[in-house]
């Protein structure tokens, strides 16, 4: 209960006084995203890595040497279990990270804001034509140097079994040329959803990092192949945690 309750004033009065270097990082943005993202993440670190000590969070990170280096963009797909898994992504990633959100988050007062900061992007699942515009966006975004967080599921999971995968997300690392890292994330959702109230608890959790794969430089059979065995890759993953 305590945990929950500092943690809430932390992120309520955080944001709030925060609001200026909001509007300065998007006035940046208009001319220079690139910038615009460095700064951000940098805000955003801080404040996710605060919120985590107060959480009490124990991070175990396997294959960490799998990191694509700053400056490096990749897609990071992994399964999803919390909202605590961007929050600990987002303080592991060397270089500035967006993520490929429902467009519902749109809707959370002022959070958001930061979200977008750190050159976000809101999909619209219902919407065929804006889906595609989105990838389009992410993709120019990752030729630009932006990593993209993307949770091929759809919405947060606490079952042992995987949710079917949507993988149109996939495109924007191949089109960019760029990596992509698979992650397995294990008891992230420990840390709240599952507890009574949603009340915070110092947990143990594992974040597992596949190596870095290029699947815009596959030939398509190869690349349809591997598309198709991410989820028994992310699955095999989680067996080892649970070992």
């Amino acid at each position: 209960m305590i945990r929950l309750i500092l943690a809430g004033l932390y992120a309520v009065l955080s944001v709030v006084f925060m609001m200026p270097v909001h509007w300065y990082h998007k006035a940046i943005a208009k001319k220079h995203p690139e910038k615009a993202w460095a700064k951000s993440q940098k805000l955003v670190r801080r404040f996710f890595k605060g919120l985590l000590f107060i959480a009490g969070t124990k991070i175990e990170i396997r294959g960490a040497e799998n990191l694509p280096e700053k400056g490096e963009a990749a897609l990071y797909v992994g399964n999803h279990r919390s909202y605590f898994d961007i929050i600990i992504l987002q303080t592991l990633v060397k270089g500035p990270l967006g993520f490929v959100a429902k467009k519902e988050f749109l809707k959370v007062p002022l959070f958001h804001c930061y979200i977008e900061d750190m050159g976000s992007l809101f999909l619209d699942r219902e919407n065929v034509r804006a889906g595609l515009e989105t990838i389009k966006e992410g993709t120019e975004r990752m030729s630009k140097g932006l990593s993209l967080g993307l949770f091929p599921e759809g919405t947060r999971n606490h079952k042992d079994e995987l949710l079917p995968f949507k993988t149109g997300g996939y495109r924007m690392a191949e089109k960019s040329d760029s990596a992509m890292v698979l992650m397995a994330l294990t008891d992230f959702d420990r840390i709240m959803e599952k507890n009574f109230c949603n009340f915070l608890r110092s947990r143990h959790v594992i974040i597992e990092f596949a190596p870095p794969v290029y699947p815009g430089r596959m030939s398509a059979d190869e690349r349809k192949e591997f598309y198709r065995s991410i989820p028994d890759q992310i699955t095999a993953m989680l067996k080892t945690h649970k070992s």
